[in-house]
């Protein structure tokens, strides 16, 4: 199979095959994935809960990414790397580009900012200088303090207009992902529609482009031993990781998950 890119992603949505994503942090699980089926692995801020044990994304650093990133970039073969810049390090155009370079040189292809249609600028400077983008809408979870907690985003018609609208100038500014987290699936189909680039969801339905999942969510592991309602537990039944990562992917592929039971 040759690499994924950019022009894989933008041909499965054109055909309307569904797009695979899945967290990944270290060079064992990047392999596994890889070798599933899995499009794109993002190395995702959420490490900052699933691996270090804290309460929310903040304390995650731009150093912590950079290694995970060389990591997962060690054990990969063939998929999309996707890596977050974690709280704080994209508030300047300065600070953008910097640790974005720095997460590109550790092995990622594409980087991933929260926000709405003020990240424009941003994206616009970083997809200038070779760096693509994907813009992380709907539940930011760098934002949770200001968002009282984490709530589905979207439910209100004028905030449903504010999303369609931030993803269309984001869209203009030259991103060339988006991800929906946590909106009703009637918005996520909206804006999925209208934009041209891919869209991937988390909580947000099944009409999205593709979806994506934390891995230890997707294995049914879980601290607090209470997994999302977005999320569906892919060891049950299975004889391995290897075979629940690949339930997964064809569970997505097949449109079999997200279920109605997985929506908000």
């Amino acid at each position: 199979m040759p690499d994924v890119t950019l022009t894989t992603l933008n041909k499965l949505k054109q055909s309307g095959e569904k797009i695979v994503c899945l967290t990944a942090y270290d060079a064992t699980f990047a392999h596994l994935e890889s070798v599933a089926g899995v499009e794109v692995m993002l190395v995702g801020d959420s490490l900052g809960m699933v691996l270090q044990g804290h309460d929310s994304t903040l304390p995650v650093s731009i150093d912590d990414m950079a290694y995970h990133t060389r990591a997962v970039k060690r054990g990969n073969r063939g998929a999309l790397i996707m890596a977050d810049l974690p709280f704080m390090t994209y508030a300047t155009l300065e600070d953008a580009l910097r640790n974005s370079a720095q997460l590109m040189q550790a092995g990622a292809q594409v980087v991933k900012l929260e926000g709405g249609g003020w990240l424009a600028e941003s994206i616009s400077v970083l997809s200038r200088n070779g760096i693509p983008v994907c813009a992380h809408m709907g539940l930011t979870p760098q934002t949770v303090n200001i968002l009282g907690g984490y709530k589905v985003q979207g439910r209100e018609e004028a905030q449903a207009q504010v999303l369609l609208d931030d993803a269309k100038a984001l869209e203009a500014a030259g991103a060339s992902l988006l991800l929906l987290e946590c909106v009703p699936p009637a918005l996520a189909n909206k804006i999925t529609a209208a934009v041209s680039i891919p869209v991937i969801g988390i909580g947000a339905g099944s009409g999205t482009d593709g979806q994506v999942l934390v891995v230890h969510d997707m294995l049914g592991l879980s601290i607090s031993g209470r997994l999302p309602r977005f999320v569906k537990n892919f060891m049950i039944g299975q004889a391995d990781i290897a075979s629940a990562v690949r339930a997964y992917v064809d569970a997505v592929k097949q449109v079999e998950f997200p279920a109605a039971e997985h929506e908000f």
